[in-house]
């Protein structure tokens, strides 16, 4: 059977096609008993919206924003280089894309950046949340705009976004708690904990996992209050330096965060025969090398390109009003030295 096109709903709700054109297409002017027989008709015949035939009508294309930290950072540098590469398949599909930098960890400067989009006309907007929640301002403002929201990585609060792309935080903690669990074999052992900032959702809720999988199923590892470094490298590895110094043997680290290479120019300073079990996150060249070195033994990788692919067609279906795509959840990768990607050896 043929699919059934818009004539065909017009017919069977008994309205003119202008009519049909006028409700499918959400443009308004319609009398509401009109609205509900040509709803009736579609969802009979299971009639589809043709999107590219409504926006070459319409003479539009999709305009959307990603706003992400700056490329300084390895793991948004991905993210950057991800939207770079889909930039001709965007533009062959319609889509106006623009990029806002700001700085990371500065909820105010990620606050101006959302606000600077104000009344700009954005079908969608994705920004990595860090540390938003106190600031929902902008959020409020795009959304009575009907702007879609989209927030990367890291969340806010549901009533300010549409929807959420990333990873599970705290199942990704409870996997690194659950790894350095075995990693001790039932002995004792002192793990020293470090994030960005326990201000990002991101890496409040991994130490959050982390913390419930060690306490609860293995007790007789001690675990040392959160060194937050900003992932910075040289506080990060200034900081492991002085633990590292300590008396306190240390077993583990687990950094929820980034800052890594900081964190490998301590282990390789203090620790050359790789004794202490390390789990970080995200892949990047420093952290294949350790990998491979043996200073870091796993690094848990959320995928950014993954991430961003999916935001992309994410806000072009809530933007033409269509249900999300269906994906599965999205699993951090875990990588040993054992499995690296190829192109990152």
């Amino acid at each position: 059977m043929k699919n059934p096109t818009l004539h065909d709903v017009a017919a069977l709700a008994g309205v003119s096609y202008a009519t049909a054109d006028r409700v499918v297409n959400r443009r308004g002017n319609v009398a509401e008993k009109s609205v509900r027989k040509v709803n009736d008709a579609v969802a009979q015949l299971g009639y589809v919206r043709n999107i590219a035939a409504a926006k070459l009508s319409k003479s539009r294309h999709h305009h959307l924003a990603f706003v992400l930290p700056d490329k300084s950072h390895d793991f948004f540098g991905r993210m950057h280089d991800q939207l770079a590469a889909a930039a001709l398949h965007l533009k062959t599909a319609g889509v106006v894309l623009d990029v806002i930098e700001f700085e990371a960890f500065d909820a105010r400067a990620l606050e101006q950046a959302l606000s600077g989009l104000i009344g700009k006309n954005y079908d969608g907007v994705a920004f990595v949340g860090q540390g938003l929640d106190k600031f929902s301002t902008s959020l409020t403002a795009l959304r009575a705009e009907g702007t879609k929201i989209v927030t990367l990585v890291s969340d806010v609060p549901e009533n300010n976004r549409d929807h959420y792309i990333g990873i599970d935080n705290v199942k990704a903690g409870r996997t690194a708690g659950r790894l350095i669990g075995f990693s001790h074999g039932g002995k004792p052992g002192h793990v020293v904990l470090t994030a960005g900032s326990l201000d990002l959702r991101d890496h409040s809720d991994r130490i959050n996992g982390f913390r419930e999988v060690i306490e609860a199923d293995f007790p007789n590892i001690g675990i040392s209050e959160v060194i937050e470094t900003k992932d910075q490298a040289e506080l990060m590895q200034q900081s492991l330096h002085q633990n590292l110094s300590d008396a306190s043997p240390i077993t583990a680290i687990y950094n929820a965060g980034a800052g890594n290479e900081g964190l490998v120019r301590a282990l390789r300073e203090r620790d050359p025969d790789g004794a202490i079990f390390c789990i970080v996150h995200e892949l990047s060249t420093t952290v294949c090398d350790a990998l491979q070195d043996g200073f870091v033994d796993v690094a848990l990788d959320q995928r950014p390109e993954i991430e961003m692919n999916r935001a992309l067609a994410l806000l072009q279906a809530i933007a033409d009003e269509m249900p999300p795509p269906p994906s599965p959840e999205l699993i951090p990768a875990i990588y040993v030295r054992d499995n690296l990607p190829t192109e990152m050896n």
